[in-house]
């Protein structure tokens, strides 16, 4: 089994950028043909002078050549109704450094809130699969607030 099969297996052949599906029989030529990725942070690039601790990653080749000298993205799913919406990879890296809570967004009512608390807690367990995370929606000032909770 090749390392590419290893890492597409176990990231369930979903581009970690993009969450799309990632057809595995695809020539890795292709701009949506599999790929590998480390992804390492700016912070880890410099503690390692380079050296990668991050876990190599499953991305379509275009996501992945792509992001190139550009900061990686984990855009909000367009169906959700959140206003404010924080900075997905930058959150959760700082809840993987500090612990604690980060406010990932504002909703207009409970509902949108739950969807779009189960979808950012299913979103960041495929980014970052050993990260327990909590959702938690608080409500004040007619509005609901989306919190994610390092468990």
């Amino acid at each position: 089994m090749s390392r590419l099969d290893v890492i597409g297996d176990r990231d369930g052949w979903r581009c970690w950028l993009c969450d799309e599906p990632v057809d595995r029989e695809m020539s890795v030529n292709d701009p949506r043909g599999p790929s590998i990725d480390t992804r390492i942070t700016d912070r880890r690039a410099k503690k390692n002078k380079g050296k990668s601790e991050a876990p190599d990653r499953l991305a379509h080749r275009g996501c992945n050549t792509g992001k190139g000298s550009v900061k990686p993205v984990v855009a909000w799913a367009d169906d959700l109704f959140v206003a404010d919406p924080a900075v997905i990879i930058t959150s959760v890296e700082r809840l993987q450094r500090k612990g604690g809570r980060e406010v990932m967004a504002r909703c207009p009512n409970r509902e949108d809130a739950q969807a779009a608390a189960d979808w950012l807690v299913d979103r960041v367990s495929r980014l970052e699969p050993d990260l327990a995370l909590i959702a938690e929606i608080e409500s004040g000032g007619g509005q609901y607030l989306l919190i994610l909770r390092a468990g």
